[in-house]
């Protein structure tokens, strides 16, 4: 096969119409469909990285799924094995849907105001990625005739992690009419939920990617308050502890109502409802306004009474600096989030607008994690439960390494403050060190079925790799030497004990009883990704305990102190990555996925329906498992994260050995089939899967956007973009580039952050140009050999 050229796919895609206008900085929806809320919820929901709200209509009625969200809030509960075994996962957790705040019903002529059924003279939705503000404009023809326009914003803080501000204004057009808005805080998740009601009566609970139902009452209440003198209708709060896990709650709201119309004010509070009625006489052409100050606070434990103190002062200082400065606020934080963050593409619109939606998924996941993870769906739904997986390490850690390093850092110290939980796994499964759970929220492992959960023991790598990333983006020594060195040893002395040295003579180092990324294939022996990630985990953390030994000696001491480690086990890591087997078949000069995958008989692709993808849906995990089949291709992953342990002729072979039989079930599939395609000549090829990385929530051709965006294939754009594309690498001394620009684009623009120096890298049919923007400069590889940049310089690279 030639470069250039494209191996067979096997399986049939499909791009779905992209349905929404073409606008380089706004989401915008112009008609109101009923058929795709559960999507539309999910693409147009706002975030922090602390609270999350689904993009639900304001009145609250008709939903796919409420949802509000805080990040590490859950409940706890008994995992039951129909047939237990030692050691199994013992307590499952589950994100929870805290109070929603976002209810504000509107009735005119005690009419009320229904979406789904109005007689809408005009409808827009907006989702602007610069302002950080989600709008929704609507025109109203009432059962009476009578006009009314309503205009309603929501916006949860990037400056401020506890806080949310909606609006809401009423205009009537063309006559005076009494005007009702009921402002709400209600508890949905001990409420009824249509969406649960839904799920069951469609046998969801097939899809492990779907959250789990509760079947107890999961908010118990614990305090309700209602402070009458403060703006108007009075600041309410309601407080709660989970019955099970003992996280506690408060969410509490505060009014502004600006009109010159007669009112009433009347607020009621109870265990799970607040609700504060404004009751207007509206007069034509006057806007009634209301502003709608939220706060949520959570803790592992801290009384609700004092949680709501937290609120209190929230709310205080919302309301001191006003609406217009914290919207302003939030420009300001996107302004500077852009700055170093922005990929600018022409020659595509429409990839434009997507690029951006994904980005600005990034900056709603991450931007007031505060030393929390990032969920698999970030805070834009229920689904994996809420759960962290290693989806955060190797996909969105490198991207803020490049561009928001000290945001990467807190999701670093996240992993590390988990070193307890993970040190007590790993003895559970007898293994010396520390085995990091596969799925999680609180540190323990939460992943019921071992051979797709606890077994895929890569994720220590995932961990090491994305601080390596870390560590060579921003050259932080200090973390290096005392949080990530203390991640380095107690990895790598899992993978040393895990490992054994065979038995007939040869100096080989196996690793068996794991699963790769590729879930379609468990509990294999020597699985190719994950022995190529251990060894580079192993050789990691013997480098830098060998530096700090060397280059800081009291932090190596203080490390020596904490982990009790020898001298000799630092040796053992050395020549256990010397040692590692790597899978290589000569015949076919490829890297097996496993010891015995090429013994396994190819899946039948062509007599495989497309309504019978994904996989896992369809077919019981023994049929898949004993077949030459893939979810994502370990393999190419291996090549992508550790791309200078293969030949450029290595990586061609084997990725047109595995992108026929790669079914991309996974979401983080498309994106690394395009970064290495674009890295071996299949330049076409890569641009189909960078777009179907690019739409996968946008045009939900994975099916499950509903259950939240897939916040690492956002991740993935990007590194499909800067490492596809441009071909960036980063050897920890300087960068280098490979630019191979679409031939469907004319220019590509970034940006990255390297030791503090700001890079514009742009890309044309000819190769790029690299100038530093500000900072020291930075060391960059050339074809001339290795060139410094200072401040204001600019280079060559020629196309690769």
């Amino acid at each position: 096969m030639t470069p250039g050229s494209s191996p067979t796919r096997q399986v049939p895609t499909g791009m779905p119409q992209y349905r929404y206008p073409v606008d380089p900085w706004r989401l915008v929806e112009r008609e109101y469909s009923a058929d795709d809320l559960g999507t539309t919820e999910t693409l147009f929901a706002i975030g922090n990285g602390y609270v999350g709200m689904r993009a639900n209509a304001t009145e609250g009625r008709e939903a796919h799924s409420h949802g509000t969200f805080l990040n590490g809030f859950h409940e706890t509960w008994e995992i039951h094995h129909a047939e237990d075994a030692f050691a199994f996962a013992k307590t499952g957790q589950t994100i929870v849907n805290v109070p929603d705040a976002k209810l504000m019903k509107l009735y005119v002529d005690d009419e009320p105001l229904l979406i789904s059924t109005a007689d809408l003279e005009h409808y827009e939705r907006v989702l602007d990625f610069r302002s950080g503000v989600s709008y929704r404009d609507v025109i109203w023809r009432t059962p009476g005739g009578k006009r009314v326009k309503v205009h309603s914003e929501r916006m949860v803080s990037f400056e401020h992690r506890h806080l949310a501000v909606l609006s809401f204004e009423v205009t009537l057009l063309d006559d005076d009419a009494p005007v009702v808005i009921s402002s709400q805080l209600l508890n949905r998740q001990d409420g009824e939920d249509e969406y649960h009601v839904r799920s069951a009566a469609l046998g969801e609970g097939l899809d492990p990617r779907k959250a789990r139902k509760f079947d107890h009452r999961v908010l118990v209440p614990r305090l309700q308050r209602h402070e009458r003198t403060l703006g108007d209708g009075g600041e309410v709060v309601l407080g709660y502890r989970c019955a099970n896990s003992g996280m506690t709650l408060a969410c509490s709201y505060l009014h502004l109502l600006d009109t010159t119309c007669e009112y009433s004010v009347e607020t009621s509070v109870n265990a799970d409802l607040a609700k504060t009625v404004f009751t207007v006489d509206g007069r034509a052409g006057e806007t009634i306004r209301i502003l709608k100050y939220v706060s949520y606070h959570s803790s592992t434990g801290v009384p609700p009474e004092e949680l709501a103190d937290r609120c209190h002062r929230t709310l205080g200082r919302a309301r001191s600096e006003g609406h217009d400065a914290l919207v302003l606020q939030q420009r300001e934080w996107l302004d500077r989030y852009w700055a170093h963050t922005d990929v600018e593409v022409t020659g595509d619109d429409s990839a434009q607008q997507a690029i951006r939606w994904n980005l600005f998924q990034l900056a709603q996941a991450s931007a007031r994690t505060q030393e929390q993870g990032i969920a698999a769906k970030a805070l834009t739904a229920g689904g994996y439960d809420g759960h962290y997986f290693w989806d955060t390490e190797v996909y969105v850690v490198p991207f803020l390494a490049a561009t928001n390093p000290e945001i990467a850092r807190k999701l670093l110290r996240f992993r590390w403050a988990m070193l307890p939980a993970a040190r007590a796994r790993a003895a559970e499964l007898s293994q010396r060190g520390a085995l990091y759970a596969w799925r999680t929220i609180s540190g323990e492992e939460a992943s019921a079925y071992y051979a797709a959960g606890t077994a895929q023991y890569h994720i220590n790598a995932a961990i090491a790799y994305a601080l390596e990333r870390y560590s060579f983006a921003t050259g932080d020594v200090d973390f290096l030497a005392r949080e990530g060195a203390e991640i380095l040893v107690e990895t790598a002395r899992l993978w040393e004990d895990l490992g054994f040295y065979a038995n007939n003579g040869a100096e080989t180092f196996h690793i068996h009883g794991v699963t790769g990324p590729d879930e379609y294939t468990t509990v294999v022996n020597d699985n190719l990704y994950t022995n190529v990630m251990a060894r580079f985990n192993l050789r990691y953390a013997a480098r830098v305990v060998r530096y700090l030994a060397e280059s800081m000696p009291a932090e190596h001491e203080a490390l020596c102190r904490r982990t009790g480690l020898r001298d000799d086990e630092v040796d053992a890591w050395d020549r256990a990555a010397d040692s590692m087997y790597l899978p290589y078949d000569d015949h076919l000069g490829i890297h097996p996925q496993d010891a015995n995958f090429l013994d396994r008989e190819r899946w039948d692709f062509e007599g495989t329906p497309r309504d019978k993808y994904p996989l896992l849906l369809n077919f019981h995990p023994l049929v898949i498992y004993r077949h030459q089949v893939l979810k994502q291709a370990d393999v190419v992953l291996a090549m992508y994260l550790r791309g200078d342990h293969f030949d450029v002729d290595q990586k061609r072979r084997n990725f047109e050995y595995y992108d026929p039989i790669t079914t991309g079930d996974s979401s983080l599939s498309s994106c690394v089939q395009a970064i290495v395609a674009a890295e071996v000549g299949h330049d076409d090829l890569a641009v189909d899967y960078f777009r179907e990385a690019l739409y996968l929530d946008l045009c939900n051709t994975h099916g499950n956007t509903d259950d939240g965006v897939h916040i690492a294939s956002a991740s993935g754009v990007w590194a499909a973009l800067v490492h596809g594309f441009a071909g960036l690498s980063d050897d920890g001394y300087h960068l280098r580039l490979r630019p191979r620009l679409p031939s469907c684009w004319e220019s590509l623009t970034f940006r990255i952050t390297r030791h503090g120096t700001l890079v514009r890298i742009e890309l044309d049919p000819d190769g790029c140009t690299v100038t530093v923007v500000d900072g020291n400069g930075l060391s960059l590889q050339t074809c001339d050999g290795l060139r410094f940049l200072q401040l204001g310089e600019s280079t060559r690279i020629p196309r690769s």
